[in-house]
């Protein structure tokens, strides 16, 4: 005889359903857990800017709150959304932009005086990365999240242009 047959029968048979469905939620709430993002290692000319761009990022954006990435770093930030908008400060050039230096043409928004190139994520979002600043940020957005996707641009513009002067990268080939 178990141990377990003294026990009440709504026991023995609530307990195993109760565990699963724990199990299940915790698994459900540790996907649901923001993705580590690798923040960029900008040159150290770009670093202030980078740092500063941080301090002025808005603590909501088009309704979102910040919820910056794991491991925490003055370089990346990034906003609950549907999947999340992520900003990188001091990236590389990103390879999308070369297209426009080859055909001579810039396929992306210009924002309140801020010029953006762009190219897709491959998974249905945008990937939107700063042209004529000091420094290359880039923006990705999420497929769905907001009702245009360029939307949340207009909400960083302001920070960039305050911590960013316009200029060619460094690291501009």
């Amino acid at each position: 005889m178990s141990r377990f047959s003294s026990l009440p029968a709504t026991v023995r048979w609530g307990v195993p359903p109760a565990a699963l469905l724990t199990c299940v939620g915790l698994l459900g709430w540790s996907w649901s857990l923001p993705q580590d993002v690798e923040p960029p290692k900008p040159r150290a000319g770009e670093v202030g800017y980078c740092e500063a761009l941080d301090r002025a990022l808005p603590d909501t954006l088009m309704g979102h709150r910040r919820d910056d990435p794991s491991p925490s770093s003055p370089f990346t930030a990034a906003w609950d959304s549907s999947g999340r908008t992520v900003l990188r400060c001091g990236v590389e050039r990103p390879a999308y932009l070369n297209a426009y230096v080859e055909d001579n043409s810039l396929k992306g928004p210009e924002v309140n005086d801020v010029q953006w190139g762009m190219a897709p994520d491959g998974k249905g979002g945008y990937r939107f990365a700063t042209t004529q600043r000091a420094v290359y940020v880039e923006v990705t957005v999420p497929g769905d999240a907001y009702r245009n996707y360029a939307d949340p641009l207009s909400s960083l513009t302001d920070a960039i242009k305050a911590s960013i002067p316009e200029g060619i990268p460094s690291r501009a080939a």
